[in-house]
Formats: structure tokens, sequence, C-alpha cells
């Protein structure tokens, strides 16, 4: 019985996951990949890293495109970080 429960527990929260990440409205969800560029940044930053945290969104028309620039950002922000931190657990 407890597997169930723990099986349907499960369910509902990613149920509930999924409907809420395709209630969020384009803008919202380019302000939220914006955030994370801004928040990884900062982060790299207290690091003591040299950090570009610029954006180039010319050409970017859509919500999804302007969204797929900030993920790309944040993908080269993670590896910097993921960088320093091994180099600080060394």
């Amino acid at each position: 019985m407890k597997m169930f429960t723990k099986t349907v527990f499960t369910a509902l929260i990613l149920s509930a996951a999924t409907t809420a990440s395709f209630a969020e409205t384009g803008d919202q969800r380019v302000q939220s990949a914006k955030g994370s560029v801004e928040a990884l940044g900062v982060t790299l930053k207290n690091m003591g890293a040299s950090v570009d945290t610029s954006i180039n969104l010319n050409g970017a028309y859509t919500f999804d495109q302007r969204e797929a620039v900030y993920i790309k950002k944040h993908a080269e922000l993670q590896a910097q970080f993921n960088e320093l931190h091994a180099q600080s657990a060394k």
C-alpha cells in the first residue's frame, strides 16, 4: 500500500508541475530564463569569475526564440560554474 501511495503522490506532483509549466505565458518563460541567467551570473561573480551575462536578442522575435537564447547563455554559464566548482574541490 505504501508503494501505491508513493506512486499516486508522485503522479499528482508531476501532473501539477506539467500543468503549471503549460500555464506559463511566453513572457513568463522568458523572464524565468532571464532570471536564471542573472542569478547564475551573480553566483559566478561571487566566486571571483569574470562573467559575461550579456544577451543579444537581435533576430529573436518570438518568445520561444528569446527563451532559447537565454537557455543557451545559461548553459554556457553553467559550464563555467561547473569548471570553477571542480577546481575549488581539488
